[in-house]
């Protein structure tokens, strides 16, 4: 009898603990969401995570406003979303260094990629691209390499936080190149651009979104990008894998995620409009427009994407023998 009344008691409460899930699940969401991006405005990631943002708005019919949160290489951002309530009203810019290649460069983390998260889906990855000062006498990276091996240590590159892509980008460059060049570091990609079109530093290897508008207005040369083939965004532009770099691959991407314990139904309520705005004819074309390529999954198949991501650039990271500070 007590058997019968303990069981009777436990799937009632059970029973009562999904119907309260799928309840705020079917009320959510009744507030404004935070959208946190782990580095400062105008990146690449952050122009990506605004569109998707006000398209989110008018299809959840609530506010979902971007939050920058910068620092530590996107570890401040993140954690902070690491540390908040599972509730789905804070979500994260998912982006590559934080949740791939900063526990490779930090000697400890203050999150852990794999388990204080709840993937939502993969948004958008895109070519960096490696751009100068219109004032520098280079308009190839052999001429860029040709120049700096002149001038040993006077040509200056910007990068957003150690171990970051731009940071890796610029590390690997110099390793396949043999040349010597000063690193100078900034809290994101919008200040880097902002001091090389001002000529305080030589080059760049900003994110293609970010620096796309600052070619077309001829405030910046662009000289090659990243990916072992060309952007569609900038046919006429080399990659650096046919520029005397085979197998120069360093892309950027970026993702939706939420704190860990985010109920099902709300993960794939999220899913859902996620990957039906990023694959609507017109958000595709803007995007391809500025550089980027929508690139949606499932929750699973984002978990699996960021656990071999961790593995690829823990080997880079290793071999280019780069830590935070």
């Amino acid at each position: 009898m007590y058997n019968h009344l303990f069981l009777l008691l436990f799937f009632s409460g059970a029973l009562g603990a999904t119907a309260t899930t799928f309840t705020h699940a079917q009320e959510y969401p009744n507030r404004p969401i935070r959208f946190i991006v782990p580095f400062p405005a105008s990146g690449g990631g952050d122009i990506i995570i605004r569109a998707l943002s006000q398209r989110l708005t008018e299809r959840l019919g609530q506010a979902v406003v971007v939050d920058n949160r910068s620092g530590a290489g996107g570890n401040v951002g993140t954690e902070a979303v690491a540390r908040a309530a599972p509730d789905g009203y804070t979500l994260l810019m998912a982006n590559i260094s934080p949740m791939a290649i900063n526990v490779s460069v930090y000697k400890k983390l203050p999150f852990n990629p794999l388990t204080d998260f709840t993937p939502i889906t993969l948004v958008a990855s895109f070519p960096n691209l490696l751009v100068v000062h219109p004032s520098l006498p280079a308009r190839s990276p052999k001429e860029l390499v040709a120049l700096a091996r002149a001038q040993p240590g006077q040509l200056t590159y910007g990068y957003s936080g150690a171990g970051s892509i731009t940071h890796l980008s610029a590390e690997f460059f110099k390793a396949r190149s043999g040349i010597e060049l000063l690193p100078v570091p900034y809290k994101g990609g919008g200040q880097a651009l902002i001091d090389l079109i001002a000529g305080h530093v030589s080059m760049y290897f900003s994110s293609l979104p970010g620096a796309l508008p600052h070619v077309r207005s001829q405030r910046l040369r662009a000289l090659a990008v990243t990916t072992l083939a060309r952007s569609s965004a900038m046919p006429e532009t080399p990659a650096l894998a046919e520029s005397g770099f085979p197998g120069f691959d360093a892309a950027t991407w970026i993702g939706a995620a939420a704190p860990a314990g985010l109920a099902r139904p709300i993960v794939e309520r999220l899913n859902k409009e996620i990957v039906d705005i990023m694959r609507a004819s017109d958000m595709r074309e803007r995007l391809v427009s500025q550089g980027a390529e929508p690139q949606t999954n499932s929750p699973e198949q984002f978990a699996a994407y960021i656990k071999s991501e961790i593995v690829k650039w823990a080997k880079i990271v290793r071999d280019s023998n780069i830590a935070a500070q």
